[in-house]
């Protein structure tokens, strides 16, 4: 947190995006993890995203998790899921509007996957910053490879403490 002149205590930019991200992740639709991406160009919201099933289809919550039931563990066959990952969802809803997503910021509660790491290089996102939790080392290479700027901050809102 930065300190004004006041002493009042203000979030840095990275520490306002990822709560927000936080706060997105709440709309999350999926049993097994909540997730929450923020897009963002020159510190404007362009876009933001929750991990759930696309439009007009159930949702987990509503109907039970296909890979629970087939009892695939986190982390694997990323296929197998009725879930849009929310970093997928961010850069779609930024397309569904027309909104140009080159040289943004994505903000998100964990890292990255393979396929979101390959749809962000794609999408023309130039920082990724999120809060780690999920580890797949082939996610970071791909990013670092295309040259996106990889920050992991631990921060967590006010409500988590």
């Amino acid at each position: 947190m930065l300190r004004s002149g006041t002493g009042y205590l203000r979030p840095s930019w990275d520490e306002y995006f990822l709560e927000l991200a936080q706060l997105v992740a709440s709309r999350s639709t999926c049993l097994r993890r909540q997730v929450g991406a923020v897009l963002v160009n020159k510190e404007r919201i362009i876009a933001t995203g929750y991990n759930g099933a696309p439009r007009g289809l159930g949702h987990c919550l509503d109907i039970g998790c296909m890979r629970e039931e087939m009892g695939i563990p986190s982390g694997q066959r990323y296929e197998l899921c009725r879930g849009v990952h929310a970093e997928q969802n961010a850069i779609i809803n930024a397309a569904f509007y027309g909104v140009s997503t080159q040289d943004t910021v994505l903000y998100c509660t964990t890292q990255p996957c393979i396929i979101c790491a390959r749809i962000l290089i794609n999408a023309g996102i130039i920082r990724v910053v999120h809060q780690g939790d999920f580890d797949d080392k082939l996610a970071v290479q791909f990013m670092e490879e295309a040259g996106i700027d990889l920050v992991e901050i631990t921060y967590r809102s006010k409500k988590e403490s």
